[in-house]
Parts: structure tokens; C-alpha cells; sequence
């Protein structure tokens, strides 16, 4: 069973930039398309990013233009680089993936999260 683990999450400053990582316990190219989410307290999980296989990308319009998603098969990581960072990006980011279905569906457990706080 795949697992991804979600890293990189602290505190920052309105304005600043963090880098998330999602690490996969199989080929991160053996996974489709993953996405990031995010939710942020009492409120429902909301899907920021996602990028397919071949490398094409899609953003929530909150945060286009700020963040950018990127697979890094190096290092087996689908990487968040998040910049202008705004108090409403705070919450817990999650990452996923639809394994190679033909449609965005998350199929894999919810692991842990990383939290994101961004201070005004």
C-alpha cells in the first residue's frame, strides 16, 4: 500500500515562502496525478494544486500565481513552492494521488499533514 508523507510546513510571515514536500513510498512516476490540499480550521479540505505525469499543472485561483507544484523524481518528491504567503494559506497541507485513474480522485490514506501557519 502507497504511503506519502507530507514535510516542510512551519511558521512564516505574511509575504514569506515555504517549500513542501510530499516523500512517496513507490515511484512518485508510478502515481498519476497528485494534488496538494489543504484545510484550514472547521472547514472542509480544498484542493490548492495538482500536476499529471506529464507534467501539466492546475491551481485553485486563491493561490495561482503564488505556488507552484513540481515533481522531482530525484528525489521522489511532488514538491509546493509557496510564495506570498497570506494568512488565509494557513492550515494543514496534505498531498495525494489519483493512481493513474482517468479522473482527480484522491485513492490514497490521508497521512498526517503538515502544518502551515502564516502570521499577519
Amino acid at each position: 500500500q502507497v504511503q506519502l508523507v507530507e514535510s516542510g510546513g512551519g511558521l512564516v510571515q505574511a509575504g514569506g515562502s515555504l517549500r513542501l514536500s510530499c516523500s512517496s513510498s513507490a515511484r512518485i512516476s508510478s502515481l498519476g496525478t497528485v494534488g496538494w490540499y489543504r484545510q484550514a480550521p472547521g472547514q472542509q479540505r480544498e484542493l490548492v494544486a495538482t500536476i499529471t505525469s506529464g507534467g501539466r499543472t492546475n491551481y485553485a485561483d486563491s493561490v495561482k500565481g503564488r505556488f507552484t507544484i513540481a515533481r522531482d523524481n530525484a528525489k521522489n518528491t511532488v514538491d509546493l513552492q509557496m510564495n506570498s504567503l497570506k494568512p488565509e494559506d494557513t492550515g494543514v497541507y496534505y498531498c495525494n494521488a489519483n493512481l493513474n485513474a482517468s479522473f482527480w480522485v484522491p485513492r490514497i490514506s490521508w497521512g498526517q499533514g503538515t502544518q502551515v501557519t502564516v502570521s499577519s
